[in-house]
């Protein structure tokens, strides 16, 4: 839920063009190898080495780099899709997107609980205010246009996953597209920090969906066991998804 080291920023940042321009050399001699590979085909690999979807995500809090406005810009210049996902923390940069009317095409906001409490036990924020930072970036969410807003909950058993109704009271005021209930993976560094019982059983998270849904009115369109996700979705028809949840 949190990383072992954190540093401050003494860095310069790096502008928006550089680093798309970067990250796609990065790909491109990532995959190199797969040119001569025989169950590849000329196709395909040609299609790799220029991507058309942007992941602003995994490591860190994408929203602390300063012209993330102007990255999406970029990115969406170029004519590619973009995901960002930010814990919240940083509320103005939302603020700026909305300004400038730029949005990623998929934007989450991840929650890691449903009150001041619990959120703090299990980030051990940075900052004094970071609650209130993400009760206003769940407000934000309801003023992006265009984008497809997710609001993603992270469970973990005996820690944070309790008090559907709080969690729901945070949903609605975020009225995302979509709920993605993500059950904790007993994976990585993490095992050093939790044990394997932290881990719900996709019975459960369905479960706990369950409760959220009949809180919210979202309706539950599809799980995957091997991910450990649940979705429940506001609008079923204008996102295309299958009710069936198989």
């Amino acid at each position: 839920m949190h990383t072992a080291e954190r540093v401050e920023s003494g860095y310069s940042w790096d502008p928006p063009s550089l680093i798309l321009d970067e990250a796609i050399e990065a790909q491109r001699k990532l995959l190199t190898g797969f040119k001569g590979n025989p169950h590849v085909t000329r196709r395909l690999f040609e299609e790799s080495t220029s991507p058309t979807n942007a992941a602003i995500s995994l490591d860190g809090e994408p929203t602390l780099y300063p012209f993330i406005e102007e990255l999406v810009r970029e990115i969406s210049r170029r004519r590619m899709s973009s995901f960002l996902v930010t814990n919240g923390t940083m509320p103005n940069r939302l603020e700026e997107m909305i300004q400038h009317q730029t949005e990623p095409t998929n934007l989450y906001v991840s929650i890691y609980g449903p009150d001041t409490r619990t959120c703090e036990d299990v980030t051990h924020p940075m900052v004094h205010d970071a609650w209130q930072r993400i009760l206003t970036s769940l407000r934000l969410m309801g003023r992006f246009k265009h984008a497809r807003t997710i609001v993603r909950l992270t469970l973990v058993k005996e820690h944070n996953m309790h008090s559907p109704v709080g969690y729901s009271k945070l949903v609605m005021e975020a009225q995302p597209n979509i709920i993605e209930l993500k059950g904790y993976s007993w994976l990585g560094e993490s095992k050093q920090r939790l044990p394997i019982s932290a881990m719900p059983y996709q019975s459960e998270i369905r479960e706990f969906a369950n409760e959220i849904a009949k809180a919210t009115g979202y309706k539950l369109v599809a799980e995957d066991a091997v991910s450990r996700v649940v979705l429940l979705a506001r609008d079923v028809n204008g996102l295309g998804l299958s009710l069936d949840p198989q």
